[in-house]
């Protein structure tokens, strides 16, 4: 009898369902007994146990922003000390006070701005302003 026309009978049993949402893959990490203590409170309170409190810990939350690169704080600190001089010459301007504004300086706000708006845009290393 060909084995194709054989009915094969059930073994019972849950259903494999569906591959793709199957947890096949494992992560080991280790915890000390007070931090393992914290994550099974954790976890009691929120009616999970710790290793799903975890998994929904780390797929659902917000990570803390990545660091940034020291380029970038020497450019912010420089962009800061032009708005603050900016901000000193407008307050000033503001209260009726004549300003007089060094042609260097306001070439370096001109340029830093230009620079920024581009960067902002994602175009970096451009003369062209958009």
């Amino acid at each position: 009898m060909p084995t194709d026309k054989l009915k094969r009978r059930s073994t019972g049993g849950r259903p494999k369902g569906d591959p793709a949402l199957r947890r096949n893959e494992t992560i080991g990490v280790r915890v000390s007994a007070t931090e393992y203590a914290a994550l099974r409170t954790k976890a009691a309170m929120m009616h999970m146990p710790p290793a799903q409190w975890l998994r929904e810990a780390a797929l659902t939350r917000n990570l803390p922003p990545p660091p940034v690169a020291p380029i970038n704080r020497e450019q912010y600190a420089e962009l800061a000390r032009l708005s603050a001089n900016l901000n000193q010459l407008a307050r000033l301007a503001n209260e009726g006070e004549r300003v007089t504004v060094d042609e260097g300086l306001l070439k370096r706000v001109a340029s830093e701005t230009r620079r920024l708006r581009l960067a902002l845009l994602g175009i970096e290393g451009h003369d062209n302003d958009r």
